[in-house]
């Protein structure tokens, strides 16, 4: 996933600033759910895609984040959130890859997340550890495809209904000739340096067509430069909902939270990869800053922006971008002001209602929405009482 878009730089602290200004001219009702209140917003980057929320699909959960003598308290507010309701997630669907490769690993003696492999057929030798790098600083997908061979779509679903994370079907590669294949192709493992094994193929289940709401989106769509004047059908597309990814993220962060059999059981070493991995900024894993600037995959308080992140500010998080679709799954943690916070927001942008024809307001509406949402629950977050 490779995108860049121009806009007028800004002090994204000037932002948080005014709409901490704005935010203590409001009075909250203390049972009101706060995305209410956040979504009432007259900014017109919140505003426009309210007034027009049939149009946009916007489902939210914010997870409010208390700390009771040593458990973790979450109290979820939700707005739309359908898992019966159906958005294309897009490259989230790489943090249950990540997670479900590495506990696999684990399990494998042989194994550790520095092992050298390549896939039969592909020319890069790669490990987990640097696929899991490359995901989360610049959503690579073809590190998410070499982590599908090596688990198979089968076994990276059972592995998260199994921790409870629910529901979700995996059910295709990203952006890749063979992205539909049920059989895995064979990974060529180094034993040392002069020694390799070669694994099996994985024959995985073929997707029955999803039967939920919204599968049938837009009015066209195009293949092979053709447009078909019909509704585009994702019913065999990957299927991950808000509350799995919201679910997930939980479990990452706050493993504690959870009974021993709803957490997935990857090693101390393991768990601190995936965590540094998931708030890495690109430049400081060796990426071009002028092209994968901070925000670059952080669309959520800084999307609007190609200023800085601030150092006391840490996003854990996924985003996906495709099909007009923009999601991001995160956890915000400002250690100056001592607040943290989780977030899974999804809206689309599909003005002309037609699909694959490269015309999505990413920049203009969606990216510009989720940045806002952001800044104003992080406001709310500032002034909130524990």
């Amino acid at each position: 996933m490779k995108f860049i878009w121009m806009m007028p730089r800004k002090s994204v602290l000037f932002i948080l600033f005014a709409v901490l200004f704005l935010f203590s001219c409001t009075e909250t009702s203390k049972n009101e759910n706060p995305l209410q209140m956040v979504l009432r917003s007259e900014n017109p980057k919140i505003k426009r895609v309210v007034d027009n929320l049939e149009a946009h699909e916007v489902q939210i959960r914010y997870t409010q984040i208390n700390r009771e003598n040593d458990s973790i308290v979450f109290t979820d507010f939700d707005f739309q959130v359908d898992p019966n309701r159906y958005f294309y997630p897009a490259s989230t669907v790489k943090f249950p890859a990540v997670v479900a490769a590495l506990e696999k690993v684990s399990e494998i003696d042989s194994l550790t997340s520095r092992t050298i492999f390549y896939i039969e057929g592909d020319s890069v030798e790669t490990t987990i550890a640097k696929a899991v790098s490359e995901i989360f600083a610049v959503s690579d997908n073809a590190a998410n495809n070499r982590l599908l061979e090596f688990l198979g779509q089968d076994d990276l679903n059972q592995r998260m209904a199994h921790k409870g994370v629910a529901p979700i079907r995996i059910a295709h590669r990203l952006s890749t000739p063979n992205a539909d294949d049920a059989t895995t192709r064979p990974l060529v493992i180094y034993i040392n340096d002069s020694t390799t094994s070669v694994s099996k193929s994985i024959i995985n289940t073929y997707p029955s067509p999803l039967d939920i709401l919204g599968v049938e989106k837009g009015t066209g769509f195009y293949t092979d430069d053709s447009l078909h004047r019909e509704p585009f059908d994702f019913s065999l597309k990957n299927y991950y909902p808000i509350q799995a990814q919201h679910g997930l993220l939980k479990r990452v962060i706050f493993p504690e939270a959870f009974a021993m059999e709803e957490r997935f059981q990857i090693t101390d070493e393991q768990r601190h990869l995936l965590l540094a991995a998931m708030h890495t900024l690109p430049k400081e894993v060796g990426y071009d800053s002028n092209t994968y600037y901070d925000s670059y995959v952080k669309f959520l308080v800084f999307g609007d922006s190609t200023d800085p992140i601030p150092e006391h500010i840490k996003i854990y998080n996924k985003v996906g971008y495709a099909y007009g679709t923009l999601t991001d799954c995160a956890y915000i943690k400002d250690t100056q002001n001592d607040i943290d916070f989780m977030v899974t927001a999804t809206i689309l942008v599909n003005k002309d209602g037609i699909f694959n024809d490269n015309f999505y307001e990413y920049d203009e509406i969606g990216i510009p929405f989720l940045a806002e949402l952001g800044r104003e629950l992080y406001a709310y977050e500032l002034k909130r009482k524990r």
